[in-house]
């Protein structure tokens, strides 16, 4: 399959560029799971960030999620697609789980915590909670859309 970004197909169009993201759904054996709160804006969201060019997604989410936590996962498996329709941004989420490492922030996390699903629900936002939540229900991988507030209907 070829892939490619372009930015004028015909005059006057042009195609979307689009960002790959990454970010772990980390799952500790009692059932709590990793969430971090953004430095930029302060909202509740899964570690992870954007893939690098040259690495493999499994890796950037090692990568980001050790960042962002402190926290060393092993991946499991893909259990969501999900893309935001405003920004562009295609984020793949992986359900990891804990393989050492001690929690601590970052320059992007002001807090890393170990929630329940009911505090996942009450603290983030449905676009976010929802990849969380789905990586629970082992029915993967979801393919989700938002507009970057609320998960659009799929019909």
């Amino acid at each position: 399959m070829l892939l490619y970004m372009s930015n004028s197909a015909r005059e006057g169009q042009s195609t979307p560029l689009h960002s790959v993201s990454v970010a772990g759904a980390v799952v500790r054996e009692d059932g709590r799971l990793l969430a971090i709160r953004r430095a930029d804006n302060g909202t509740w969201e899964l570690p992870g960030g954007v893939l690098e060019l040259t690495e493999a997604p499994e890796e950037g989410v090692v990568r980001e999620v050790w960042e962002e936590t402190g926290i060393r996962v092993e991946v499991d498996e893909l259990t969501g697609v999900y893309k935001n329709t405003t920004r562009g941004i295609v984020a793949l989420v992986f359900r990891c789980k804990p393989a050492g490492g001690a929690e601590r922030t970052s320059d992007e996390s002001t807090a890393v915590e170990w929630l329940t699903p009911a505090e996942v629900e009450e603290r983030m936002a449905e676009v976010f909670a929802i990849r969380l939540l789905d990586a629970l229900d082992g029915a993967g991988p979801h393919v989700r859309s938002h507009d970057g507030r609320r998960l659009i209907t799929q019909p």
